[in-house]
């Protein structure tokens, strides 16, 4: 019927991501998503307008997605395990990804110097929410005192950190040692106090 989408949104958006993580932006083409996604690409043109309205729409659904599992991971009431448990999440995001290995964030962010302003915008966006959730986290009872920087000190320190752990997911580090690496910052930021338990590893 006219002006009724005949497709399923949500799986298009999903295969959409899949090939802005595996190829970037700039590399990936209306004729590639048409291809992986079944969807016609005057279909893709009259839902979407342009590439770069398809490509906004992904990444919204991945940042909810991901804001969302990075929250559940820090609510963890003892601030060393959830710490652990938010930058086991981020790894699992680069490596776990049913649509494509990477992160999808800073992917985009090395092709940013030639992406439009609406792009940039949305990349700035999810790293200031994921600085502002984790800071969140750093300001509870539970942490004060444990830190060895200030919340917001922390909080930059892991975005920037995620971001390190993007590039060596690419150049196919393996989990177990981006884990390691995870770890040994949690142990810098939040040190652990003599004779206590790892709540880690419970």
């Amino acid at each position: 019927m006219v002006g009724i989408r005949q497709f399923d949104e949500e799986r298009l958006l999903q295969r959409a991501e899949g090939l802005f993580r595996a190829k970037g932006f700039d590399a990936t083409s209306m004729t590639d998503l048409a291809a992986a996604s079944g969807v016609q690409r005057g279909s893709l043109y009259n839902a979407f307008g342009d590439k770069e309205e398809l490509f906004l729409r992904s990444f919204a659904r991945y940042e909810a997605r991901f804001l969302a599992a990075a929250q559940e991971a820090l609510a963890i009431e003892d601030p060393r395990a959830a710490l652990t448990a938010f930058l086991d999440t981020a790894i699992d995001n680069m490596t776990a990804a049913p649509t494509g290995r990477g992160c999808l964030t800073t992917r985009m962010a090395m092709e940013a110097r030639h992406a439009s302003a609406r792009i940039q915008d949305g990349l700035r966006h999810l790293l200031s929410q994921l600085e502002a959730t984790l800071h969140a986290a750093l300001c509870r009872p539970a942490a004060a005192g444990r830190l060895a920087v200030s919340p917001e000190q922390a909080a930059r320190l892991l975005v920037v950190f995620t971001r390190g752990l993007a590039v060596l997911e690419r150049l196919d580090t393996a989990p177990d040692i981006l884990r390691a690496d995870a770890r040994a910052v949690v142990d810098l930021i939040a040190p652990a106090r003599a004779g206590e338990v790892d709540l880690r590893a419970i």
